[in-house]
């Protein structure tokens, strides 16, 4: 098996896809309502949802992750994009190496940038 890509659905969906435009850049797609980045291998696809209603009232719940061999420079580019900072960098554990930073986006949800962890440390 295969992790394709994560759907964040949104009542409105526009201020989440200007968001990770500037994150992000120019989606890489932008077709009947739904517009998605390829990250890597994966995707992230924003879209309209007829059961989501208003802001992530429990943004923990699900948090998506990004890859990424250079946290702090890419937590720094993030944030002068326009990022919104829930936790800054930090070590995930004492028997961990690598980082972690949190953000939110416009409608509550949670995703982080993350260092590369091997299958025997997660």
């Amino acid at each position: 098996m295969n992790l394709n890509s994560v759907l964040i659905g949104s009542e409105n969906p526009q201020p989440l896809a200007e968001y990770y435009t500037k994150l992000f850049g120019e989606p890489t797609w932008n077709d009947g309502g739904y517009i998605g980045w390829m990250i890597g291998s994966g995707a992230v696809t924003i879209g309209p949802h007829d059961q989501v209603k208003g802001k992530n009232s429990e943004p923990g719940r699900v948090i998506w992750n990004i890859e990424t061999a250079d946290v702090k420079s890419e937590f720094d580019r993030f944030v002068a994009a326009g990022a919104t900072v829930v936790q800054e960098p930090y070590s995930p554990g004492e028997e961990m190496d690598g980082l972690i930073a949190t953000f939110t986006d416009p409608d509550g949800n949670y995703f982080q940038l993350m260092s590369p962890m091997s299958p025997e440390g997660s």
